[in-house]
């Protein structure tokens, strides 16, 4: 079980005149297996919400509690273990290496794993399947289309079998009927136990949601 928490969550970059606040004063809870939508304007704090929440960037001032853990009370080596444990990230623009395979895109995650790399690949390919492409694992990511793509970012995001995923647009750079696609298999994720926290700008894509986070000027007004 992952339930998460953020207690007054504050990101605040620079300093005096010139300081930015990008998040302020977010309370959230959000229970193991829930599928969350965050929406809001582009600059609302979306983004750097998302990455507080994957152990990536401090809040300057709050708490984020995974399952009553304090993430950012953790040593560094600590919180990059959480990071590979239990959480799984998907990204707008893929992120996909060019000369490697779509297997070995996959593996890179299993990289500190302790374990031969049979089993890594095994893991590769089986996360691969679960996104449909097990019969396109030894292609190059330019081989394969822009939806394709996106399906290899979220076995990466698997192969793991983390049980947090975290989606920043991840239908942003894809047609209405790929972008549906992408949506259905995020769905059958959620089907399958995971807890999905997904940042979208597409009222139609949040309704796949349980419930939605709105983000106005860094505040949680939703």
């Amino acid at each position: 079980m992952e339930y998460i928490r953020g207690e007054n969550l504050l990101k605040q970059y620079g300093t005096g005149d010139a300081s930015v606040v990008a998040v302020r004063q977010i309370s959230f809870e959000i229970e193991a297996g829930e599928f969350i939508a965050v929406m809001g304007e582009s600059g609302s704090g979306k983004s750097t919400l998302l990455s507080i929440v994957g152990a990536l960037n401090r809040p300057t001032r709050g708490k984020l509690l995974v399952d009553g853990i304090d993430v950012y009370a953790l040593g560094h080596d600590a919180r990059a273990d959480f990071r590979r444990q239990s959480l799984g990230f998907v990204f707008q623009n893929f992120h996909l290496i060019p000369y490697l395979t779509l297997t070995e895109n996959v593996m890179l995650p299993l990289a500190t794993l302790k374990t031969g790399k049979k089993k890594k690949r095994a893991m590769a390919e089986e996360a691969l399947t679960k996104v449909g492409l097990s019969g396109k694992a030894n292609r190059l990511p330019n081989q394969i289309s822009g939806g394709e793509q996106e399906r290899v970012a979220i076995a990466r995001a698997i192969v793991n079998r983390p049980p947090i995923l975290l989606a920043d647009e991840p239908t942003g750079n894809l047609d209405s009927r790929t972008g549906t696609e992408i949506m259905n298999l995020l769905s059958t994720l959620h089907d399958d136990g995971a807890t999905i926290i997904m940042v979208t700008h597409n009222m139609e894509y949040a309704r796949c949601a349980e419930r939605l986070l709105k983000l106005s000027d860094g505040q949680l007004v939703q």
